[in-house]
């Protein structure tokens, strides 16, 4: 048997968004016979304690601050903004060579990147280490997440720059349209343990409503809150929870809804949790399960992991969810979908869920089983690690 692929993946930040706990999931599931990773952050933080406690070799390489938190929708250029750019484009360089040594000193079959940032800066660094580059794609590239000209720039780069894609839903792909051939579907998958025996019906005579996620405008917690106030018309008796902290910069959002909760007069009925370090324990208690993002998300990972604890899910009808939801299959639909944006239609689906609750447990169901085939870790790892050696051209076992 040859050697295990040496990999090694790279991401700009140490924060615990979602690409980074796929990320953590991922290493967890590798097989050591097969592929020796190495993980390279950009920034200190949570997330390299996380996978040293799993065991795994993780290196920082220290990115400007400025940089790596750059927001991906820039800023206006302006005369008096051109020394700044340039100081970044200098910064941006001199970093760039640093990566490149590190590189060609550890000589790895394979950098996987794993974040826009990250694409694009081992790009360089890549080449001339003369290391095969996979990008790994969380984001849907489109004119709605991210400028078009950044969004028409990284399309075209994708079809010719990596040796080989992943993306994690086909909703990533067809913004992205990467080259036939050269790229890989790998969902990201949740580990065993994520996944509760099945308990069947829940309390719906003080339903309990749930959102979760980081506090962003992407995710809807303001339409969530806009929803509670009119299911209680109909359910006074329901309460709701937000849970989730705000990360990269959205703080104001987050004193925003505090606003809304007091001004619509919810204090009572709606709770803004924080942060939880293990979702499933919020999500064990809910009657419905709530995705909210007005903006077409890439996938959809609060989704699968409340399938996983057989929480019946009302969600959007865009990005990489309806894909989720309604499987190529007759078995029947696995949630409620609506339109994003519309409170309407989202506060009569929680409505639907807590009115009819045997039909809410039957779609639960037949979600919760929809995971265990479609959702898991293992069959994420095994399409990466063939993307890996598809694109290092060594035959794997």
């Amino acid at each position: 048997m040859s050697a295990p692929l040496r990999v090694l993946l790279v991401d700009h930040t140490a924060v615990l968004g979602g690409a980074e706990l796929a990320l953590v999931r991922l290493c967890s599931a590798l097989d050591p016979l097969r592929v020796r990773p190495s993980i390279l952050l950009f920034d200190d933080g949570p997330l390299r304690q996380l996978l040293e406690d799993e065991g795994h070799h993780v290196s920082v390489l220290a990115l400007q601050d400025d940089i790596r938190t750059a927001s991906r929708n820039g800023s206006r250029v302006s005369w008096s903004s051109i020394p700044q750019l340039l100081r970044g484009a200098r910064d941006v360089a001199a970093f760039t060579a640093r990566l490149t040594q590190l590189l060609r000193a550890r000589r790895p079959d394979v950098v996987h990147t794993t974040s826009l940032k990250a694409d694009l800066l081992c790009v360089v660094p890549a080449f001339f280490a003369r290391v095969p580059l996979v990008w790994h794609v969380h984001d849907r590239i489109a004119a709605d997440y991210l400028p078009a000209l950044v969004a028409g720039s990284f399309r075209l780069l994708a079809r010719y720059v990596p040796r080989h894609v992943v993306v994690n839903s086909l909703a990533t792909a067809s913004t992205l349209a990467p080259r036939k051939g050269r790229w890989t579907l790998a969902y990201p998958g949740l580990l065993p343990s994520q996944v509760r025996p099945f308990e069947g019906a829940r309390d719906s005579s003080t339903p309990v409503v749930g959102i979760v996620g980081r506090l962003s405008p992407t995710k809807g917690q303001r339409e969530f809150i806009y929803a509670a106030q009119q299911v209680l018309k109909v359910h006074p008796q329901a309460t709701f929870r937000i849970i989730g902290s705000a990360l990269f910069g959205e703080h104001d959002y987050a004193r925003s809804l505090t606003d809304l909760i007091d001004e619509l007069g919810l204090d009572e009925a709606v709770t803004l949790v924080g942060f939880v370090a293990d979702p499933t324990t919020e999500l064990d208690v809910l009657t419905v399960c709530v995705h909210a993002s007005p903006v077409p998300e890439p996938f959809g990972q609060v989704v699968v992991e409340a399938m996983a604890r057989g929480v019946p899910v009302v969600a959007m009808r865009a990005g990489g969810v309806p894909e989720i939801l309604e499987p190529r299959t007759h078995d029947g639909a696995l949630g409620l979908l609506v339109n994003p944006g519309d409170v309407d239609a989202l506060a009569d689906a929680i409505s639907d869920v807590v009115t009819d609750p045997a039909a809410a447990i039957e779609r639960a169901h037949r979600a919760w089983l929809s995971v265990q085939r479609r959702f898991m870790i293992d069959r994420s790892a095994e399409a990466v690690m063939q993307a890996w050696a598809s694109a290092s051209h060594l035959q794997r076992p």
